[in-house]
């Protein structure tokens, strides 16, 4: 039987990684600890908060603590230094709401003793919107296809046997017709393992999208008005568009693994994530693990301050199956993510290693 020990200096710094974390996000100004459910829909970027990779959603998002390699670029980048292996691959792609494809796309290597990098694009496929004016409600007859763009770049580190840290910096652009928005977000995350002295227990917190306001701008904002004098007839004017905030969240989660007959072993994870424009999430999973060949999932998330129809995500289960194929190191997973009032998100993501 395992007794709780703590190795206080590494322990010490764990915490002090992740205080920092906390007061970088403070100071930001982006945080409201508390979830704000009052504020939902209102901030800038939704996209940020999509999730991917089909192993984390399957156990319902709470990786937090235990996500590892290129999957955990998203979820947390400090997990990206406890890759196995060189550089690894990942294509991913999400049916999402109301037939809005997510496609994903991320690389990940090693540099040596000096850490990890990655980078990862995330893009939405809407289709065509029909365009409509103040003048024109029903429609001009023409189209537009927006593009929503996430572009990052990741660094982590392994700073002992116990502490990984990484950061990412997301560019985020946004384009609807005749108007754009640029951002930018950064993202800081720790992973403690082996926590209590206890094997197979981790701890993970991060900070995310932290960063300045985003704001529309283009040409589609300018307008022809009549200021009322006719000499000088009509003149152009331009519409000041809002500037909102990032939706940034601070989570935290504990994850567990165990090895159990033999060639298998069993993993659970929980994760609790603040969020400032929404209420604040929990996230429940396990994982069935068998010779590294198969993988079972399935994970719940719950919100329970938001409103009956604010809160639409429910249960998750995927599959995994990994191989070697001619030196290299292939994984295929499948996750389905039950949602309220349209068809459930269907996940499918292959992982390829060298």
């Amino acid at each position: 039987m395992n007794k709780l020990r703590f190795d206080i200096p590494i322990f010490r710094l764990a915490v002090r990684a992740a205080s920092l974390l906390s007061v970088a996000a403070a100071l930001a100004g982006n945080l409201a600890y508390g979830g704000r459910g009052d504020k939902s829909g209102t901030a800038a970027a939704p996209e940020l908060l999509i999730p991917v990779g089909a192993q984390s959603i399957g156990i319902g998002g709470a990786s937090l603590a235990t996500a590892s390699g290129v999957e955990a670029l998203y979820w947390n980048p400090a997990g990206l230094a406890r890759a196995e292996g060189g550089t690894v691959v990942m294509f991913s792609h999400m049916s999402y709401l109301a037939e809005i494809g997510v496609e994903y796309g991320a690389l990940s290597t090693r540099l040596g003793s000096i850490g990890y990098v990655g980078l990862a694009v995330k893009s939405l496929s809407v289709g065509e919107i029909p365009i409509t004016t103040e003048d024109q409600p029903d429609g001009t007859g023409g189209t537009a296809s927006p593009t929503f763009l996430v572009i990052g770049g990741t660094f982590s580190r392994q700073l002992s046997d116990r502490i990984f840290v990484g950061v990412t910096s997301n560019v985020v652009y946004e384009k609807m017709d005749r108007v754009s928005a640029t951002g930018v977000a950064f993202t800081g995350g720790v992973q403690y393992t082996g926590l209590g002295g206890v094997e197979g227990l981790s701890l993970g917190a991060v900070v995310k999208n932290v960063g300045p306001r985003m704001k529309y701008d283009g040409s589609g904002l300018l307008r022809t008005a009549d200021l009322g004098d006719a000499s000088r007839g009509s003149s152009p004017l331009k519409i000041e568009a809002a500037s909102s905030d990032l939706p940034s969240t601070i989570e935290i989660g504990l994850g567990y693994t165990v090895q159990i007959a033999g060639a298998a072993r069993l993993s659970v994870q929980s994760a609790f994530q603040n969020n400032n424009y929404s209420e604040d999430e929990y996230r429940f999973g396990g994982e069935y693990i068998y010779d590294n060949l198969l993988s079972l999932r399935a994970g719940m998330t719950l919100s329970p301050q938001s409103s009956g129809n604010e809160y639409i995500y429910g249960p998750s289960g995927g599959i995994g199956i990994h191989s070697l194929l001619q030196g290299a190191d292939v994984s295929v997973d499948y996750a389905f993510r039950w949602v309220k009032y349209f068809s459930g998100n269907h996940v499918i993501c292959l992982n390829v290693g060298f």
